[in-house]
């Protein structure tokens, strides 16, 4: 492999035009499908397999012409101070919102609250329910804005009045988070290569990479139904590793420049070699993120596809685009003391001005901060803590494993659920009507149960209903239980359950739970079935589901984990470690997640309002996404110890030689993920700031608690048993160059030195250099 991108990377430096025509091209092919493409649709709330998806469908096919989950809005009016709903004056005023918004179009049903049970018992609050009969993607504007006059109009009497539902959410404001995350990616750029050319590289084919993924989920978002929770994603992922790629690479040609290569040859040889690791690390993310298409649920697909597109994306153009950037400007993205005239290399016991001819390896000392490489008699810091942990390995192995076990302690109480109004800011109306709706008829009532009962065969259905009906408000938790809507043949029947507790109470599962238990028994006696769904039911439904899912989910990843990096490393004990070293930043990671979104700790901090229970698809996502992220600095930094220990070192130096060619570029890139990920923190949609904050502080603990510490700790102690493996099967095993071995000797055999005062001239190649050059 390493051969092969090899040649590529130096067709793309000598190809550098046609590869940035093509890319453009690409670019705009995506950019017009997307300007003409039809509105992606709604978030798919569609979870096959579970019992209130099958209660779902049997309604849709029960009750012809309408959506059991079509666009709703549900009217809420708070009297003012000392008066009541049901005065002459406001019950006016909700009269006529409620003929205003029966007059719409797209309605299916209004139901005024003074129809039915919609004044609360102090009668200081009422509701309005009007239901469409298409899904809030199909609700047209002129629908939406008869609604919102009517609802302006019953405000101008004094009454206060929210609006709850999906026919008028509001999107949730998206911060500044990708800026964020840029400006702050940049200045970790700049301050790592010292050049605005070396830190400005990464961040445009980035950008490039996430515009072309980015064009193309909108582009096929109505053709393959992805919603706009996929581009969220694809967007934090695709930002992230495809700065991580490129500043791989960039960092490796400048490496390969300061042994004395020309800049095509330092092109292949960075290509061959961290652009295998590339392909290596984003193969990993990739899989991760497409295995998520086996859980079963079609946003977590979808997201999972979407992400893995925008990585494979960022893959290709680290392999192509920067090689070829770099043909454009080959000496731009050096220090630029080594450019300028100003810059100095030392020879010796003298310094060797631009003019004075090229240097090649081994003559001289390139002072600290030239090209980014470790200083001959100076050793950097990534080398003198990779000293301090081999001197002190079981102390910095015990602490790492501590701290993480600690933080991982909160995950054991981990709550799945989907965050509904409630999460919501207090400026949204949403929250608001939740908020009035739990002050006027009690914390259950956001959160009703629907019972869709099928009397098919019934000798009396309405009778089987009745009966069914008393049996559930005669359940521990039930506050009531609405009359029964029958469909037109007469053989189903829906009703609404009102629990005690709110909709993420852990009590108001239990009811659910409850029900279904009791169910068989009444089922038997009464002669007909019926099932429990709803909003609430769903996403109960939905969390346990994940949940079962996460256990083989995650043992699917680890034991994947650990065959890839087997194949790459040829070891056995080197996998264990990184697959027992990644199980603790996840759980790590999960702990954290639990502390600030579940129990409130520092929840101030993030502008989170509202803790309840954890995001359903969160914990599996964290599995697939940190796996993928863990085993990019695992292969960075063990290949090049294990390319070390190969040539010849002691398993001790090779990890402080990993260190020090890797280190530094490693920390640059977690600091660089933690950036992108922290900033769409940013944004007010809650299930947003806690993928952000999830990924972030995954890649804290990743990056610089397992890579810097537990590793380096772990093969210290280990020694050359590390790199142990079974002969059978190093027989069976295919060999993979992750770390271009096979490229070793071209690495050896730098070009001679040109004449010393005659500049090389151009060659058709592109390996004209500087008179000075490293």
């Amino acid at each position: 492999m390493a051969t092969f991108l090899y040649r590529l990377g130096r067709w793309a430096f000598r190809r550098r035009r046609y590869v940035g025509l093509l890319w453009v091209a690409v670019l705009g092919v995506v950019a017009f499908g997307a300007l003409n493409a039809s509105d992606p649709p709604d978030d798919s709330s569609s979870m096959p397999g579970i019992e209130a998806q099958k209660a779902f469908d049997l309604i849709n096919e029960r009750f012809p012409g309408t959506e059991a989950d079509g666009a709703d809005a549900r009217i809420v009016f708070v009297a003012p101070e000392g008066q009541q709903v049901t005065s002459a004056a406001n019950r006016s005023a909700i009269d006529a919102l409620v003929t205003e918004a029966a007059d719409g179009p797209q309605v299916a049903d209004v139901v005024s609250p003074f129809d039915g049970r919609g004044v609360s018992k102090d009668a200081s609050t009422a509701y309005a329910t009007v239901t469409y009969d298409v899904k809030a993607d199909g609700l047209a504007d002129a629908t939406r804005q008869k609604l919102e006059g009517a609802i302006e109009e019953a405000r101008d009497s004094g009454l206060t009045v929210e609006a709850g539902g999906s026919a008028l959410e509001t999107e949730a404001s998206s911060g500044m988070g990708e800026v964020i995350g840029v400006a702050l990616a940049a200045v970790v750029l700049v301050i790592t290569f010292g050049s605005l050319a070396a830190a400005g590289l990464p961040l445009l084919t980035a950008l490039l990479g996430v515009g072309v993924s980015m064009a193309s989920i909108i582009a096929l978002g109505s053709v393959l139904g992805l919603s706009s929770t996929t581009g969220e994603l694809a967007m934090m992922l695709g930002l992230a590793v495809g700065i991580d790629y490129s500043l791989f690479v960039v960092s490796r040609y400048r490496e390969e420049r300061a042994k004395g290569h020309g800049p095509q040859e330092a092109t292949g040889l960075a290509v061959g070699t961290a652009g295998s690791a590339v392909v290596f690390a984003g193969l990993t993310v990739v899989i991760a993120l497409a295995g998520l298409s086996v859980i079963g649920v079609p946003m977590l697909t979808q997201m999972g596809l979407g992400a893995a597109g925008a990585v494979l994306t960022g893959v290709l153009i680290a392999l192509t685009v920067v090689p070829a950037l770099l043909g454009c400007w080959p000496n731009a993205v050096l220090a630029r003391q080594v450019r300028e005239g100003g810059g100095r290399i030392r020879m010796g016991g003298r310094r060797i001005r631009k003019g004075e001819g090229r240097i090649g390896k081994g003559e001289g000392r390139i002072r600290e901060g030239s090209t980014g490489a470790s200083v001959k008699g100076a050793e950097s810091l990534g080398t003198r803590w990779a000293r301090f942990v081999l001197r002190r390995p079981v102390p910095v192995l015990i602490a790492s494993v501590a701290g993480l076990g600690a933080l991982a302690v909160p995950a054991m109480e981990l709550r799945m659920g989907m965050p509904g109004d409630e999460a919501k800011s207090t400026a949204t109306t949403e929250r608001r009507a939740y908020d009035a709706l739990a002050g006027g008829f009690g914390p259950g009532f956001n959160g009703p149960l629907t019972v869709v009962v099928d009397a098919t065969g019934a000798d009396d259905p309405e009778a089987a209903v009745k009966e069914i009906s008393g049996k559930l408000g005669g359940t521990k938790g039930v506050v009531s239980v609405s009359p029964a809507r029958f469909n037109k043949a007469q053989d189903t029947a829906v009703l609404s359950v009102t629990p005690s507790t709110a909709p993420a109470d852990e009590r108001t599962k239990d009811l659910v739970n409850t029900i279904r238990e009791e169910r068989p028994a009444t089922e038997s006696a009464v002669g007909v079935t019926f099932e429990v769904t709803g909003t609430t039911a769903l996403n109960i439904d939905v969390a346990q589901k994940l949940q079962d899912a996460l256990v083989p989910y995650l043992a699917v990843v680890v034991g994947l984990a650990f065959l890839l990096l087997m194949l790459v490393f040829r070891s056995v004990l080197v996998p264990l470690k990184a697959a027992l070293g990644y199980l603790l930043s996840v759980l790590a990671s999960l702990g954290a997640i639990v502390m600030v979104f579940q129990q409130g700790h520092g929840a101030g901090l993030l502008g989170v309002e509202q803790t309840g229970p954890i995001m359903s698809m969160m914990p599996i996502m964290l599995v697939g996404i940190v796996f993928g992220l863990a085993m990019d600095y695992e292969v960075f930094l063990v290949s090049r110890m294990r390319e070390a220990y190969v040539h010849g070192e002691r398993p001790g130096e090779a990890v402080v030689t990993g260190f020090r060619h890797s280190a530094r570029v490693v920390t640059a890139a977690a600091l660089i993920m933690m950036a992108v990920f922290a900033g769409f923190m940013t944004g007010g949609e809650s299930m947003v700031k806690m993928v952000g904050f999830g990924l972030a502080s995954a890649v804290l603990f990743d990056a610089f608690v397992i890579r810097m510490a537990f590793v380096p700790a772990v093969l210290a102690l280990l020694g050359r048993a590390a790199w142990w493996l079974p002969r059978p099967l190093d027989r069976l095993l295919p060999r993979v160059d992750v770390e271009g071995e096979a490229l070793a000797h071209r690495a050896a055999a730098p070009p001679a030195p040109a004449p010393a005062a005659t500049p090389a001239p151009a060659s058709s190649d592109g390996d004209q250099q500087d008179p000075v050059r490293v």
